[in-house]
């Protein structure tokens, strides 16, 4: 779990229960008319059209997670078999800083975590949700096949796939200038900007197929073979275009018995990756431009040779998706 960089969080004491940009236009933001400005460097917003390019969050990070079990097998919630699940789109500042829960007007995360817009004791509270559910959102737009997909492959661990939706809509999507629900014009309907944010976030997602370019490279879900840091950075890299964060969880390698008087105190159980990419325009259009994660946090990951489990999933725990990844 990240948590907000403070000097992020200063730029948004003004507009933690508003609109990111309330002075924005109240007219239709015909921003296929305008040239594509690159959301890196950062964009001004008092001269740009921050509705036609993003101002606010211009680096992009994808996520996804292999997880091995969702802890809610008995209520049918399974995770999709050979495919990482989609955990998020999340926008970052420039720089790498980051914040959440940009507008708590579109406060829809049953379980805000942190609890604050700041993740500090002392921050804005954030009310936990208690209204219908963030899926029901997509039935008045008749975006069934949208839900069926999410269904699919944005499956949460230990709560129910919808609660984690709205988690991830209000940490991360309304900290993007391009889903503000004033660049959507006069004829805005409640609630377009979330049907618009999960097309997107899976529009992302489909362009890096992780499990596929893994198993090209002979990397595939083991109990028993391991694999090293720099086979799996190496294999995404040249896929992607750009280095991903690489995350692991489970021992540290030198508290396990094959790292025993080892220096490496990185994770060893492969589990996530976050692809990162620079946006020309509205991130809704996916014209991006991929680049590395931060040299300085690239990994959590145990660095030794042979050191990182890539495990298997149980049967019970997956099925495999009828919907088309």
């Amino acid at each position: 779990m990240r948590f907000a960089i403070a000097g992020g969080v200063a730029l948004l004491a003004a507009s933690a229960s508003a609109q990111l940009y309330p002075s924005q236009s109240p007219l239709n933001h015909t921003c296929l008319l305008q040239k594509p400005l690159l959301s890196c460097p950062p964009q001004d917003p008092a001269v740009v059209d921050s509705c036609c390019v993003e101002t606010f969050g211009g680096l992009l990070l994808s996520t996804q997670f292999w997880d091995t079990y969702t802890g809610r097998e008995s209520e049918g919630q399974l995770l999709p078999k050979n495919t990482w699940s989609l955990h998020g789109l999340w926008p970052d500042f420039c720089n790498g800083s980051y914040t959440q829960y940009c507008d708590l007007t579109r406060q829809y995360d049953p379980v805000p975590s942190p609890n604050t817009t700041d993740g500090t004791p002392t921050g804005t509270p954030v009310p936990p949700y208690t209204g219908p559910n963030i899926g029901t959102f997509l039935e008045p737009f008749g975006k069934y096949d949208l839900l069926e997909y999410m269904n699919t492959y944005w499956i949460a661990q230990n709560q129910d796939n919808a609660g984690f939706w709205g988690h991830e809509f209000s940490k991360h999507a309304t900290c993007f200038s391009t889903f503000d629900v004033a660049c959507y014009g006069p004829q805005y309907v409640e609630h377009e900007e979330v049907v618009d944010f999960f097309e997107t976030a899976i529009k992302y997602y489909k362009k890096f197929p992780t499990f596929k370019w893994l198993k090209k490279a002979g990397i595939t879900p083991s109990n028993s073979t391991t694999y090293s840091y720099a086979e799996i950075r190496d294999t995404l890299f040249a896929r992607h275009g750009g280095v991903p964060f690489i995350g692991c969880s489970g021992p540290r390698y030198n508290t396990t018995e094959a790292g025993k008087n080892s220096t490496d105190t990185g994770y060893t159980v492969l589990s996530e990756v976050w692809y990162y990419e620079y946006v020309y325009g509205r991130p809704q259009e996916g014209d991006t431009v991929s680049v590395n994660a931060s040299s300085t946090y690239l990994t959590n990951c145990a660095k030794t040779d042979g050191a990182i489990h890539y495990y298997e999933r149980g049967p019970a725990s997956e099925k495999k998706p009828t919907v088309p990844f």
